[in-house]
């Protein structure tokens, strides 16, 4: 079989911690890690790579440089003044690159070591399964900004959590706690941050 050949991404640090485990560390910490369309085909990039010619990789661990915020959710710096057109083209990018996360044939524990909002709590939906720092905070606050979670977040906070719940935080944009979601379901397990990644990777 051929070996995964490790590629070096601006936004994704990416380190084979052993023969049959990626760890996956989003890498904008200045900006909370927030997903700009670079990071989008990155991922979009990782995902496809894995798909193909996963070599002798078997699981992946996903997490957020830092040890407060997992995923801030996309970059809204870059989108403002994006026309319509390049709008629509970074969506594109955006949605693929969540896409190719879901549909990938490897097993991804999402390693959620500080607060996912928006985008980066969809990120984390795409995951198989979630360990999380008791301190995080999650939430879609889309409908605060007038606009509505827009990478599957509709779809699958309602399969982790049901319909109704989603509902309730999808159209009031609260907040809620790493610990709520542990009792709700959505994550597996708890940690303290500093423990969340070492949990996962043990798990892997």
């Amino acid at each position: 079989m051929s070996n995964f050949e490790l590629p070096l991404y601006t936004t994704l640090d990416c380190k084979q911690v052993s023969t049959h485990v990626l760890q996956v560390c989003m890498n904008r910490p200045e900006v909370g890690n927030a997903l700009n369309t670079q990071m989008a085909m990155d991922m979009l990039d990782l995902w496809t790579r894995l798909t193909d010619v996963p070599g002798e990789i078997r699981c992946v661990v996903l997490t957020g440089a830092g040890s407060k915020i997992f995923c801030a959710g996309g970059d809204l710096k870059e989108r403002n003044g994006m026309t319509p057109q390049a709008w629509q083209h970074q969506h594109e990018i955006f949605e693929r690159s969540y896409w190719a996360l879901i549909d990938l044939p490897l097993p991804v524990i999402g390693a959620i070591n500080g607060h996912a909002f928006g985008g980066g709590l969809e990120i984390a939906l795409s995951c198989d399964f979630l360990y999380a720092s008791q301190d995080a905070r999650l939430a879609f606050p889309e409908v605060t900004l007038g606009i509505m979670p827009g990478m599957g977040g509709t779809q699958n906070l309602p399969r982790a959590l049901g319909e109704r719940r989603a509902k309730e935080l999808i159209m009031t944009g609260r907040p809620f706690s790493a610990a709520e979601a542990c009792e709700w379901g959505l994550v597996n397990q708890l940690a303290a941050s500093a423990q969340v990644l070492s949990l996962a990777l043990e798990t892997a």
